[in-house]
């Protein structure tokens, strides 16, 4: 995922979250400086067929957004 924020110095720089889901934990890493999601182990369609994770993007002030990936 990606976000981007107009402002300059540390209130521009946006950092990464998962919502903790006690399931998306366990199964996506999301990194905290890129946005990049990546499994930790392999995902199995018997087990359930689609994933959701909530992804919120927090800029250097107190501002953030949310966004759904399914």
């Amino acid at each position: 995922v990606t976000a981007t924020d107009a402002d300059e110095g540390q209130n521009g720089n946006v950092k990464y979250s998962l919502k903790k889901k006690k399931t998306s934990s366990q199964i996506f890493h999301l990194n905290s400086e890129t946005g990049a999601i990546a499994l930790l182990r392999s995902l199995d369609f018997e087990e359930d067929d689609t994933y959701e994770l909530e992804v919120q993007a927090h800029d250097g002030g107190t501002l953030y957004d949310t966004a759904k990936v399914v």
